[in-house]
């Protein structure tokens, strides 16, 4: 794919880096001094890449109205305006920014700059290819190039699922602008980031070198093909080119193969390069074949030796699926006869595989020396509190919890209520008693979950202190149950409201 009109890339030179990221800052360039000018809903606009809003905030002559025209909405700006807040000759022989107009006295950047607040108020910015700094590449007149996006939804999505434990060596695969690899940097010692793309990697190294952090391996090829055979990660994140498209048409998003055989491959081939303990995590998306449990094909993608959890966030008949993508990519815009043809490709191309809809979510694996890894697949289109790296990371430590206690020996431990649990009653208006409760979460996944009186009243008496035998004992007393029946039937739902975070094994 060639790159032959994309514009010349800038050097990653640390120098020149360093002190362009130094004026950025001068100038608060940051994410939220970009907040306090433009003001939430241009701000919010901008995410939608949507610039109007920002070009009409953006009237002035300050420092950080130049900065966001320049590098935010590829407007020229004259040399005399830029002089007083950029290096202007270290930009300009470094690449950062070109002479423009036929006496040369406006400068225009070469490529996009978009300031990124980090996890924990660090000042980041994330490079593209103009006119992508946000969303897909629609419209910007490179559709058929290997452009490299900027921060979308779903990059944005997996760095918040991610967990974030120190660790030794993580792999970004498929590092696009260095997204993840910048995020990977804050708690990894060694960071190896691959793509197919030779520009992204080039753009992860500006993203990188700008944003004032640690330089990474970066490797050229596909999937797994660029790791040693002796090489073996920590952590494992890729925001994949996962959509299901007939060709490879867009380097950033269609992976290429049939159907969703490259994510398959991705979730396979982790496994194996997984250090014991270590996380893998991916978004995906995921073929509804007719006459398949769309869950049964997502645990066969499954390596040995891994537990995992898989999150449907949505789903979308192919008819949704293919008018998305066409839009992603601008192709509405265009020959409404070429609009309509590739639509009808998309269409033929599920129809062949007898494809009625597809997934997306999330996929994580943990290396495992369990006997018996476990496979969690649900469908959660329901809205969650990003961050959610500690929750990811506290699924799987109760999942070993589980694993380790049978029903006696889950009776002899402590329990106590998660954080911001509330219960909800219901039944008709006046009645007595309701006809179920519900236990939901404020945090987290925000789950909510059925109990019955029992289950109720047994979490709200969990703080510690009473083992869980003995809870349910006095709660036998209190109902006029026989203990042993209700010691009997109830660890299935204390196993249920441990597994999806309701209670918590408790120290002792």
């Amino acid at each position: 794919m060639s790159n032959a009109t994309l514009s010349p890339l800038p050097s990653a030179d640390h120098e020149v880096a360093a002190r362009l990221r130094d004026a950025l800052l001068a100038a608060s360039f940051t994410a939220d001094g970009l907040l306090d000018l433009l003001g939430a809903p241009a701000y919010a606009a901008l995410a939608r890449s949507e610039t109007v809003p920002a070009l009409r905030a953006t009237r002035g002559d300050t420092p950080l109205e130049t900065l966001v025209r320049l590098f935010l909405l590829q407007q020229p700006v004259p040399h005399a305006r830029v002089e007083g807040v950029l290096p202007v000759h270290a930009c300009v022989a470094g690449g950062w920014l070109t002479r423009v107009g036929d006496a040369g006295g406006d400068l225009a950047a070469t490529v996009d700059v978009r300031p990124y607040g980090g996890p924990d108020g660090e000042d980041w910015f994330i490079v593209s290819d103009l006119g992508c700094a946000v969303g897909g590449a629609g419209g910007i007149g490179n559709r058929d190039e290997g452009v490299v996006l900027g921060v979308g939804g779903a990059s944005t999505t997996l760095a918040g699922i991610t967990v974030r434990t120190p660790v030794a060596s993580a792999l970004d695969l498929g590092t696009g602008s260095g997204i993840q690899a910048l995020h990977a940097s804050r708690h990894a010692t060694r960071v190896t980031a691959t793509d197919l793309n030779p520009r992204a990697l080039h753009i992860t190294a500006l993203t990188l070198a700008l944003s004032g952090v640690p330089a990474a391996d970066l490797r050229e090829g596909s999937l797994f093909a660029p790791v040693r055979d002796d090489e073996s990660y920590d952590l494992i994140v890729s925001n994949p080119p996962f959509v299901i498209s007939p060709g490879a048409r867009l380097t950033y998003r269609d992976g290429g193969m049939g159907g969703d055989d490259l994510c398959r491959s991705l979730v396979q081939g982790a496994g194996e390069r997984l250090n014991e303990g270590g996380f893998a995590q991916f978004l995906a998306n995921w073929q509804h074949v007719e006459g398949e449990d769309w869950q049964d094909r997502i645990r066969s993608w499954v390596p040995r030796g891994c537990d995992a959890w898989i999150v449907q966030r949505e789903v979308q008949d192919v008819t949704q699926y293919a008018e998305l993508w066409l839009r992603d990519a601008g192709d509405h815009r265009g020959d409404p006869a070429e609009y309509q043809a590739r639509y009808d490709a998309w269409l033929d191309e599920f129809e062949a595989r007898k494809v009625k809809a597809v997934g997306f979510g999330w996929i994580t694996l943990r290396r495992t020396s369990a006997a018996e890894p476990v496979i969690t697949a649900e469908e959660w289109p329901h809205p969650v509190e990003q961050p959610l790296g500690d929750t990811v990371r506290a699924h799987f430590e109760r999942l070993d919890y589980l694993r380790a206690h049978d029903d006696a020996a889950l009776l002899a431990g402590h329990f106590r209520l998660a954080g911001e649990i509330v219960q909800e009653q219901v039944g008709l208006p006046g009645a007595e008693d309701p006809e179920h409760v519900v236990l939901r979460q404020n945090r987290g996944m925000r789950r909510a979950t059925k109990v019955d009186t029992v289950g109720a009243g047994f979490a709200g008496v969990c703080d510690g202190t009473l083992s869980a035998g003995r809870i349910l004992d006095a709660i036998a007393q209190l109902v006029g149950e026989d203990p042993v029946l209700l010691r009997d039937r109830t660890p299935a739902q204390i196993r249920l409201l441990v597994e999806q975070g309701f209670l918590e094994p408790a120290p002792r």
